[in-house]
């Protein structure tokens, strides 16, 4: 888990970076057309639809693009569709891509492309559910709270794990009990600056720095496709590894 919720801190400072931003507004945009398309255009009566919007907000994303996205989605979210792809990077590192496309005979060509490129193989669907379980992860503000007093009153609602880092609250749900931390934290007026679900690693794997960096270099090769929404990994991020991304 400590690998996992590193990495994403990772990916959390990355993602400030305003090169990074489109990407993150494309990604939000596809999730919401394809809310839209499963359950209509009203926030209020479609979950789905709702989460997404969240996301925009925790992502400073501006409105017009939100209502832009809401109002293309019926046509432009009628093509979408979800596809995911398992397979293993250099040195036995699983990994699992998550896509959102409208020409899957071009994403399987990119994906599989990727992982021939840097060295890996890609699986079978199914391969790897053995080594990632699906878990809600939510990004709290700190915004003064004290991590404590915060903690005890979410709790109840279903939490797994709590952790209280330098500028955010990272809280890890069960799938199931996804649902009621978010409704909890609406009750306490508290707004996600980001909520989903996401692949844990049961494990991770550790290795060297420069075998671990050619890892990286994979996982951002998929991030970096337009077709791609998320990544998932069980490489494990060591304090070396990360102090050498850094550079």
């Amino acid at each position: 888990m400590s690998g996992h919720s590193k990495w994403s801190t990772i990916k959390r400072k990355k993602g400030a970076i305003d090169a990074k931003r489109s990407k993150i507004f494309s990604r939000i945009v596809k999730e919401i057309q394809v809310a839209v398309k499963e359950g209509g255009n009203e926030e209020l009566s479609n979950p789905r639809l709702r989460l997404a919007m969240q996301n925009a907000k925790g992502a400073n994303m501006p409105k017009d693009n939100v209502q832009r996205a809401i109002s293309k989605a019926s046509d432009e979210g009628a093509n979408l569709q979800e596809t995911t792809f398992e397979g293993y990077a250099p040195h036995g590192v699983a990994v699992f891509v998550e896509c959102l496309t409208d020409n899957n005979n071009r994403t399987v060509s990119n994906i599989r492309a990727i992982f021939t490129k840097r060295g890996g193989s890609l699986g079978t669907n199914g391969s790897l559910g053995f080594v990632f379980d699906r878990k809600g992860v939510i990004t709290v503000s700190r915004e003064g709270r004290d991590p404590d007093e915060f903690q005890l009153e979410i709790i109840d609602a279903g939490v797994e794990e709590f952790e209280a880092e330098e500028d955010v609250f990272v809280i890890t749900t069960a799938m199931e009990d996804f649902g009621n931390v978010r409704k909890k934290l609406d009750e306490m007026g508290v707004e996600a600056q980001n909520a989903e679900l996401q692949r844990i690693p049961n494990d991770t794997k550790k290795l060297p720095v420069e075998e671990a960096q050619k890892v990286l270099k994979m996982i951002e090769d998929f991030e970096d496709d337009d077709d791609v929404q998320n990544v998932y990994h069980n490489l494990e991020m060591t304090e070396e590894l990360m102090a050498a991304m850094e550079q």
